[in-house]
């Protein structure tokens, strides 16, 4: 995000994201000492979701700051962990997480959390110039 504006309009499509019921993010902030509130380091969301769909769609993003320190991989089983658990009847069975090819610390994060390598898609330009990497997650794991 570039500026203030355009940081307001992602944080009101988070919060339309839980109203709706198809969209779910969490901040993950470093532990801090009680009272005192923790830096931000990242994002997990959970996406696409849709009551009876088998599937849904995995993401996540690390602050710069935070790399390296296994932030996302906790994160992402913590959010896996999250969505098995909060849809148990009609919920997603299967979790998709999609990168780029060229995205190495995707697939560690990936198959650090459990995600298995299902196959390699095709660039789809303008959205998706590279070809991605898809990886996923069943709910039984």
């Amino acid at each position: 995000m570039h500026d203030e504006a355009s940081a307001a309009r992602w944080i009101q499509g988070q919060q339309r994201g839980w109203e709706t019921g198809d969209r779910f993010g969490f901040a993950v902030v470093e532990s801090q000492a009680a009272g005192v509130e923790g830096q931000l380091v990242g994002h997990v969301v959970l996406k696409n979701v849709t009551p009876g769909a088998s599937s849904a769609e995995v993401g996540y993003w690390t602050a710069a700051h935070a790399r390296g320190r296994g932030v996302a991989p906790r994160a992402l089983r913590a959010l896996t962990h999250w969505a098995f658990t909060a849809f148990p009847d009609d919920g997603p069975k299967r979790l998709e997480l999609l990168h780029q090819v060229d995205n190495t610390a995707s697939c560690r994060v990936a198959h650090k959390s459990g995600y298995e390598p299902i196959t390699t898609l095709p660039a789809a330009p303008p959205a998706y110039p590279l070809a991605g990497h898809l990886h996923v997650r069943e709910r039984d794991r």
